[in-house]
């Protein structure tokens, strides 16, 4: 069942269905974000949180999505932490205070949480040394399928900005429904240290699985 439409500025829409008791959020005939399978979007906050030397201190999420990511972070991350979530489709922030409030619960009210209606390229690239971790699931993986702005991100000079938006020691964690042979590469020649995991894509699944490129800025 259709709940609802989101125009994605610069073009292109989204669809919020309902199958019984499960929520999807879609493109065209891809899902980006279903509400039973989440458990790699949550491994993209609590597994970068484990990889970093303490609890406390910036982070930036790209996509609101489903708030799974976000409701891993609250929980990895200390009281004392702050998290923004950047997304580009308000609609989708409208969704998550209507027919996915229960989904989210609390996690909007939290005082750690800053939400902003921007395009997260744009706020990596106004950034200096400002966060400790990056988490983006803005689309399918790193190309455009959704935008075909969102290349900007993964492409040598966005990955450059994000490696300046980080503090030293801090990580750009990307998640992925597929993966990209040369993407490894493309992290590395841009000075980061590159770790890539392949998560189960729902509890219990052996084949499918989703990727997660975790890349340290070396501290100096």
């Amino acid at each position: 069942m259709l709940i609802d439409t989101a125009d994605i500025p610069g073009g292109g829409q989204l669809r919020l269905l309902q199958y019984g008791g499960n929520f999807s959020i879609e493109f065209g005939f891809e899902e980006l974000m279903g509400s039973c399978d989440h458990v790699s979007e949550e491994a993209l906050a609590k597994l970068t949180c484990e990889r970093l030397s303490n609890r406390d201190g910036d982070v930036l999420i790209g996509g609101l999505g489903m708030g799974f990511t976000l409701g891993a972070a609250l929980a990895a991350w200390s009281p004392r932490s702050s998290i923004t979530v950047v997304e580009l489709v308000p609609k989708i922030l409208t969704w998550a205070k209507g027919p996915l409030a229960h989904i989210f619960r609390d996690h909007l009210a939290d005082p750690r949480v800053i939400i902003e209606i921007d395009d997260v390229h744009d706020v990596i690239a106004n950034s200096k040394d400002r966060f400790d971790a990056i988490l983006l699931d803005v689309d399918n993986g790193p190309d455009g399928l959704i935008q075909l702005e969102n290349e900007r991100l993964y492409s040598g000079w966005g990955l450059r900005s994000a490696h300046t938006a980080l503090r030293c020691g801090g990580i750009l964690a990307i998640w992925s429904a597929y993966p990209a042979a040369d993407f490894d590469r493309r992290l590395e020649a841009v000075g980061f240290v590159v770790e890539t995991l392949e998560i189960p894509a729902f509890i219990g699944s052996n084949d499918d699985v989703h990727h997660i490129w975790f890349a340290t800025k070396q501290t100096e």
